[in-house]
C-alpha cells in the first residue's frame, strides 16, 4: 500500500489519509502526526498545486483563512475541555519544508517549559517534538472531529462571501 504521507493532499482527496478530521470548504482539517502539544492540528489546502497562500484566487484564500480560524476555534474549545492548563492557540503558515499550502494550529499550555512557553513551537528541541499520534489520542481526535463538524455548520452560513465582495 502507498504511504499516504508521500502525498497528504491526494491521499486525503482519495480517502486514504488517516489523520483527516473533516473536509472543509478549502481543504482538510487533520490531526498532527506528532502530539507533543496535544490537539495539534493542521489545515491542508485541497489544491495540490498550491504551494503558498498567494497561489490561490482571493476567494479561495479567504476560505482557507476562514477554515484555519474554524479549526483553531475547535482546538481551543476541545483542548480547554481536556486540559485545564490550556492557554491559547498559535497559528502559522510556513511551507518551508513541505511544498504544499498548509497551516499549523498549535494549542499552548501552562505546563510547557517556561523557556519555551513564550516562543514559537519551533524552538522545541526536535527530540521533544517526536510524540507520535497514537491510540491514546483517540478521544481527543474524536472530540476535535465532532467540534469541527459542529462549528462548520455555523461557519458555512457566516463565512459565505457575498457575490458583490470587492476583488472577486
Amino acid at each position: 500500500m502507498d504511504d499516504w504521507r508521500k502525498d497528504r493532499i491526494r491521499s486525503a482527496l482519495q480517502g486514504r489519509n488517516p489523520t483527516v478530521l473533516a473536509r472543509l470548504s478549502s481543504g482538510f482539517a487533520v490531526i498532527g502526526d506528532t502530539q507533543f502539544l496535544p490537539g495539534y492540528c493542521l489545515l491542508l489546502s485541497d489544491d495540490p498545486k498550491a504551494d503558498r497562500l498567494a497561489d490561490l484566487p482571493r476567494a479561495r484564500r479567504l476560505a482557507f483563512l476562514a477554515d484555519m480560524d474554524l479549526v483553531g476555534e475547535a482546538v481551543q474549545i476541545v483542548c480547554s475541555r481536556h486540559d485545564p492548563q490550556f492557554r491559547r492557540v498559535n497559528y502559522s503558515v510556513f511551507g518551508n519544508l513541505d511544498p504544499i499550502l498548509h497551516a499549523h494550529i498549535h494549542p499552548r499550555y501552562g505546563w510547557e517549559p517556561p523557556e519555551l512557553l513564550r516562543g514559537p513551537v519551533s524552538h522545541y528541541p526536535a527530540a521533544a517534538r517526536m510524540v507520535p499520534l497514537g491510540p491514546g489520542h483517540d478521544g481527543l481526535r474524536d472530540d476535535l472531529a465532532t467540534e469541527i463538524a459542529r462549528l462548520s455548520t455555523e461557519y458555512d452560513e457566516l463565512a459565505r462571501i457575498p457575490e458583490d465582495f470587492p476583488g472577486l
